[in-house]
Parts: structure tokens; sequence; C-alpha cells
């Protein structure tokens, strides 16, 4: 396997994961939200939704990167 399949491979998988992660996490968006009174807060992420929204950057990371290097190399 070369370093093109690789790449290949990396951003097939790591768009796939970024998408799925995107979907899985929750927006405090309410029926209030289309009236313009949405009353959210600042919160902070914890326990899962920290986890997911971290693993989502790593994904997205990989595939910015992946993208590249297939744009490098020939």
């Amino acid at each position: 396997m070369n370093l093109g399949n690789i790449l290949e491979t990396t951003t097939f998988v790591s768009a796939f994961l970024v998408v799925l992660l995107i979907l899985l996490q929750q927006r405090g968006a309410a029926l209030g939200a289309g009236t313009g009174s949405s009353g959210e807060l600042y919160t902070t992420r914890r326990g899962l939704e920290k986890s997911l929204f971290n693993t989502t950057i790593f994904f997205a990371l990989a595939f910015v990167l992946s993208i590249i290097g297939l744009l490098i190399i020939p």
C-alpha cells in the first residue's frame, strides 16, 4: 500500500466519522428558537458531550490534513 492509498482511505473514513459525530451532537435550540427567544445560557461541555466534541475536532483535523497531503503528493 502506498502513501496515496493510505491518504485516500484516511480521507474517506474521517469524512464519514465527522458527519456521524456532528449528527450525534445535540443543540440547545428548542421551539422558541424560531421566534427569537431561544433562552440559551452559557454552558460548559462535560462528560460524553465534551468527548464527542474533541473527537469531532480530531477527525476534522485528520480530514483536512489528509486532503492537504493528497494535494501535495502526486
